[in-house]
């Protein structure tokens, strides 16, 4: 067994002296380019990723779908009843054909429990989803739609894309449904390039249909990979030549609250089991509001510590060292209840670089790397300091010291 190398990070906050004006006058900074002095390393440079003005679900994750899972606050936010014209010539909601509910009883997963209930009273019957500020998609593209569903009654659904005129850009169809949830998945081109598209859901036939994990992404993403990423935004940070990539950002690893704050374990394994929160950036400006703005996780630690091999750049994960956000709760976890927080880290080092034998690199094989990612350095919180984090700090580091793998 060898002892791992780990460098662990913590913020230093580094007060910068102004110099007076009578000195700036007489200041002379000669540069000789013929003799350059040390060799600066190439580690000195990075990528700061964090999932802001949604810079993962509708961004690096091209997830077309907004609240996919129904795991809102609001679960149908996003989600809309198709207006249809009523007897005396009114536009309003189709409800004499069906009705949407939002239920929990024998969910997809527990950690996904919202899943949508259909009634359909008469054939025709259709919702619609706007994305993230509108659909955008590309003419010629192709996109995977895909869902869970179970059904008493109807065995299909039909899904266009249409543009803000209405005008029909797309359509796919998805059949042969069963009584218990299964993945169905079909491929939709459009024929036309739109920032604002709408996914359209009809179903045919009356009876009664469960559907979750409605989702729809782009077929080509980074390296082909079904749940992958977006692809010219990942080749502009791989020209790039970063040094590290440190994820998953600053004050969403914090949360107001240590509720809501970011738990790696819950953003790895099977998509249909991740757990969806809120985004810190939801509600932290008021001249801002994004009460939309939740966190899926189809981009989670796997597929940070992916990207950061692909691009070639060591992986940098930030941890929670049990403070919230000190600019807004402060909340702090007692030091009888570290522990778990050092838990957490030390699991991640055994998924990142554990041998399959292991429980943690186990899962990591199973997600289809059995190859370690090579994890050399974790930082230690985001954006704390006094006295309670240095106590804190120096438990993490104390153990991270310790470990051998």
């Amino acid at each position: 067994m060898r002892k791992t190398s780990l460098v662990i990070l913590a913020l230093v906050i580094i007060p910068i002296c102004l110099i007076g004006q009578e000195h700036q006058n007489s200041a002379v900074i000669s540069v000789d380019f013929a003799h350059p002095g040390a060799a600066i390393s190439p580690q000195m440079f990075g990528i700061f990723f964090e999932d802001i003005n949604f810079g993962a679900d509708g961004g690096l994750y091209p997830e077309r779908v907004k609240n996919r899972s129904f795991e809102f606050d609001k679960p149908l936010m996003g989600w809309h009843q198709i207006l249809t014209m009523m007897a005396k010539g009114t536009a309003g909601e189709n409800s004499d054909k069906g009705e949407m509910d939002v239920l929990t009883e024998n969910p997809l997963h527990a950690t996904n429990p919202h899943y949508l209930r259909v009634r359909v009273y008469q054939p025709g019957y259709g919702f619609y989803n706007t994305g993230f500020r509108g659909i955008g998609v590309e003419k010629g593209a192709e996109y995977r739609l895909s869902l869970y569903a179970r059904t008493s009654g109807p065995k299909s659904i039909r899904a266009t894309l249409t543009d803000p005129n209405g005008q029909e850009i797309g359509s796919g169809k998805l059949e042969g449904f069963a009584d218990h949830w299964k993945k169905y998945e079909t491929v939709i081109r459009a024929n036309t390039t739109e920032q604002h598209a709408q996914l359209n859901i009809f179903v045919d036939e009356k009876g009664s249909l469960d559907r979750d994990m409605l989702s729809l992404l782009p077929v080509d993403t980074w390296k082909n990979r079904p749940n992958g990423l977006r692809k010219d935004l990942v080749q502009l940070l791989a020209d790039m030549h970063p040094g590290f990539l440190r994820f998953p950002g600053g004050c969403i690893v914090e949360g107001r609250r240590l509720a809501t704050r970011y738990r790696w374990k819950t953003t790895i394994g099977d998509i249909t089991e991740r757990k969806t929160i809120i985004n810190r950036w939801n509600d932290e400006f008021d001249h801002k509001p994004a009460p939309d703005y939740f966190q899926s996780f189809g981009l989670g630690f796997y597929e940070y510590f992916q990207l950061a091999e692909d691009i070639g750049a060591r992986p940098l994960p930030i941890l929670n060292c049990g403070m919230a956000c000190q600019f807004n709760s402060s909340e702090t976890a007692a030091m009888s209840e570290i522990n778990e927080y050092v838990q957490d880290a030390l699991d991640l080092i055994e998924f990142a670089n554990g041998p399959v034998t292991s429980p943690w690199g186990k899962l990591r094989a199973q997600m289809g790397h059995p190859a370690p990612f090579h994890l050399t350095m974790i930082g230690v919180g985001n954006e704390q300091w006094g006295p309670r984090y240095i106590e804190r700090y120096k438990v993490f580091a104390a153990a991270l010291k310790a470990i051998r793998m």
